[in-house]
């Protein structure tokens, strides 16, 4: 039979098929089991429309379900001479089922095939990222707790500017990471939208029910318009994107300030022995590697939207082989940015704090908005008060008082990590990612 689901009577020449098949093989591993999973929706709707025999339904399914479990058990694999996921996983049903096997694919088209396969595998992805983003922010809010006395310099320009608190430091990414949970949540729930049934972007004149796929699938509901589906492709992965540069550039940024705070001239940080490495000459080193390649690889995730843009920016509608490209960035950015947040959480988890910096008096100065405000309350004019805290700066006088009393909300003293957390509960509680389980569990059980 024929390994090309469109193949013909005449042969492709070999380079010409290298150079279009490129990466596809090994990027639809990713895609298997939830090719397996749309298929199995696909076969369920064809055979309630007449489409399929009924006694043929539970044959299909239970090969599909032996299917799955190869691509879980990671033993699936896309042969030599099979040009993609969807060719494979028709023919390993066409060689145990024989022509049965060759009436999955009424109704589709290989577009939204793949289509409904990237909005499986992202939804899925997405849920990981998720449930990782709120592994690092407990760390963070953990730690904001147990340093909320702890005074360090806060600073503008690099320069020492105000007191600040390891509660408010550690506090702060876990805010931020509240906030990317929303970009992460929209990008969800666009993801999870149903394609299927849209075929090679302008529907079909079989009788299909894409309100049983939507549903089969725990998908929220559809994207109604057949050609927008087709025109989602790319966009959808861009929007995706956004959300995972949105937690990269926290994480960067982080990261930074880790590899910073951990250097001898500041010394407010202390990393686990772990997560550091040696010198080959010089045995005092204690690098701080971990944190370093997690800021190069957030770094390099927060050009993906760019990427992913400038690969499909001037497509006009419809569908083209260029979309091809972006599943080899795409696809395995989930792990890279997976693999960061859980080395961010351990390391958080394992880091020391400086109890003591601002024994060195070098710090003292970052307490003279302090004193001009204890000024201005008792009554003097803010800019007099000022200006006299500046002169005992200048001339050698001033004596800074670090005994500080912070009040309002998001301050030293009220650090508001309780509203904080309820921002984060209340946006995971919004992902409803136990209606795709029920829906995906039902499939795979029957």
């Amino acid at each position: 039979m024929a390994n090309k689901l469109w193949e013909k009577n005449f042969e492709v020449n070999s380079e010409i098929e290298r150079f279009t098949v490129g990466r596809d093989r090994e990027m639809d591993l990713y895609l298997a089991p939830y090719d397996v999973l749309g298929s199995m929706a696909h076969i369920t709707m064809l055979e309630s429309i007449g489409l399929l025999e009924k006694e043929e339904l539970p044959l299909l399914l239970s090969e599909l379900r032996k299917i799955y479990r190869k691509c879980e058990e990671g033993s699936f694999v896309i042969e030599e001479g099979v040009e993609d996921v969807h060719s494979q996983v028709e023919l390993m049903l066409t060689r145990q089922l024989g022509d049965m096997g060759k009436k999955i694919h009424s109704g589709r088209s290989r577009n939204d095939q793949v289509l409904v396969d990237l909005k499986l595998f992202t939804r899925h992805e997405l849920k990981e990222i998720a449930e990782n983003v709120k592994i690092l922010f407990d760390e963070l809010l953990a730690k904001s707790e147990q340093y909320k006395e702890v005074l360090m310099p806060g600073y503008t320009h690099l320069q020492i500017a105000m007191p600040s608190s390891f509660g408010l430091w550690f506090g702060a990414y876990a805010e931020s990471l509240a906030d990317d949970m929303l970009f992460l949540q929209a990008a969800y729930k666009m993801a999870n939208r149903n394609p299927l049934g849209s075929a090679a972007g302008y529907g079909s004149s079989f009788p299909l029910n894409r309100t049983m796929t939507t549903e089969l699938l725990g998908f929220d509901c559809m994207n109604y318009n057949v050609v927008y589906a087709q025109m989602g492709r790319g966009k959808m992965e861009r929007n995706v994107a956004f959300a995972l540069a949105s937690i990269a550039g926290t994480l960067a940024k982080m990261a930074f300030d880790a590899c910073l705070f951990n250097s001898q001239n500041f010394s407010f940080v202390k990393l686990p022995n772990e997560c550091t490495t040696g010198s080959s000459i010089m045995p005092h080193k204690k690098n701080p590697d971990v944190f370093e390649l997690i800021r190069a690889k957030s770094n390099k995730i927060q050009g993906l939207p760019q990427q992913i843009m400038l690969i499909m920016n001037n497509l006009p509608v419809g569908y083209f082989r260029d979309l091809q490209i972006i599943k080899e960035v795409f696809l395995p950015a989930f792990d890279e940015l997976k693999d960061c947040l859980q080395m961010a959480a351990y390391i958080i988890n394992k880091m020391k704090v400086n109890e003591h910096i601002l024994d060195n008096p070098m710090y003292d100065p970052m307490f003279s908005v302090e004193e001009v405000n204890r000024l201005a309350a008792a009554g003097m004019p803010f800019r007099d008060a000022y200006k006299t805290v500046g002169l005992a700066i200048e001339n050698g006088s001033y004596v800074a008082d670090k005994h500080i009393h912070h009040t309002h909300e998001g301050s030293i003293g009220n650090l508001c990590n309780d509203k904080i957390a309820e921002l984060m509960d209340n946006t995971l509680k919004g992902f409803h990612f136990e209606q795709i389980e029920k829906a995906e569990k039902k499939l795979l059980e029957g």
